[in-house]
């Protein structure tokens, strides 16, 4: 099955959670990757039952916002504004859209959805991870020099257009998010109240872990094992970009999939970003801003974001934390170096969160 979203990477994992009487473990295979749902002190006709519709669902999402295959409702709308048409789209897409434009805006245009071309000439629009060298800096300039962004989307209820061709539509650095939030939701619905889903290392929580809070575990990004672990509460996201997993390689130089869209290429001061919040889809828009903002301005851009719990870890293994990430996150083993930065005070006040 070809994979929707480009960063689905098992950064993090679930600790401490041995099976028992009281858990259920459903694994699903959308998105291209492993969805693991757990729920604590659930029926077992109403967990399966549960889990049999939140399946049907996140595939129709795999088939319709599949960035570059099939037929699916984000092939066509890249199709139409490509030849500068208008589009009508799902109610559930536009909504989508118009939070992706506010994120873009939190985060001075870091967050970009609409560099898909980019991504794509770097050869990240595919199933196995490319080869070769890098793409011709001048096809590179010439897609950065068009400047397709998230402002450039004209949105009239559903109704879509635009009158930058350059713009191509990739939901992988933000759809997963809003993803999990669906699950969390629908599971709520059936009257799941105690769960974890987790797809391909990132994840929401619903409730407890019977008598202590779900807690998990962030993986190194330059190493085997866990560089720490932290505490999820009921309806918290945990999301991380890495630069790591995802790449192409030539000549001994890594070019990482998370592209900066000022320049046409690759970040390479962060290893990973992890944010928690309660809303997946801004924690995973989020996620892949700070890594482009790297050591030096995600403060500012989290700020903006209106976040408070975020950890970087930069390409020599530094950690720089927010203080209310370091009161969560606990290291394991040896600590590495790391910094404890409040928020920039004299930083831009958040920007109204989407609707």
């Amino acid at each position: 099955m070809p994979r929707l979203l480009s960063g689905f990477f098992a950064l993090l994992w679930i600790v401490g959670c041995s099976p028992g009487s009281s858990e259920r473990h459903q694994t699903l295979y959308v998105f291209g990757t492993l969805l693991e749902v757990t729920a604590y002190g659930a029926g077992a006709d109403d967990f399966d039952r549960a889990v049999r519709g939140l399946e049907e669902a996140l595939q129709q999402m795999h088939r319709q916002w599949h960035a570059w295959q099939g037929e699916g409702e984000l092939v066509r709308l890249n199709r139409a504004l490509a030849e500068g048409r208008i589009l009508q789209v799902d109610a559930q897409l536009a909504g989508l859209l118009r939070r992706a434009q506010v994120y873009a805006r939190q985060s001075d245009g870091l967050f970009n959805p609409a560099i898909g071309r980019l991504i794509a000439l770097w050869g990240f629009h595919a199933d196995e991870p490319p080869t070769g060298p890098p793409p011709d800096p001048a096809a590179i300039a010439a897609l950065v020099r068009q400047a397709p962004g998230m402002a450039d989307l004209e949105i009239a209820g559903r109704w879509i257009s635009s009158d930058n061709p350059a713009v191509q539509l990739d939901l992988g650095a933000f759809a997963k998010g809003y993803a999990l939030n669906l699950a969390i939701e629908r599971l709520r619905g059936q009257g799941i109240r105690n769960a974890i889903v987790n797809a391909g290392g990132d994840l929401c929580v619903s409730g407890r872990h019977g008598d202590r809070p779900w807690r998990i575990g962030v993986r190194h990004p330059q190493g085997q094992g866990v560089i720490a672990s932290l505490d999820a509460a009921d309806g918290e996201c945990v999301l991380t970009s890495g630069n790591y997993e995802r790449y192409r390689e030539f000549a001994g130089v890594r070019y990482a999939h998370i592209i900066d869209p000022r320049s046409g290429y690759p970040v390479r001061h962060v290893a990973s970003a992890t944010v928690i919040s309660p809303d997946g889809a801004l924690a995973d828009a989020a996620a892949t801003a700070l890594s482009v903002a790297g050591p030096k301005q995600w403060r500012r851009i989290a700020r903006r974001m209106g976040l408070k719990l975020v950890m970087l870890v930069d390409e020599q293994g530094r950690v720089w934390l927010t203080p209310e990430m370091r009161a969560r996150v606990h290291f394991e083993g040896t600590p590495p170096p790391f910094s404890v930065t409040p928020l920039d005070r004299d930083a831009p006040a958040p920007l109204p969160p989407p609707p």
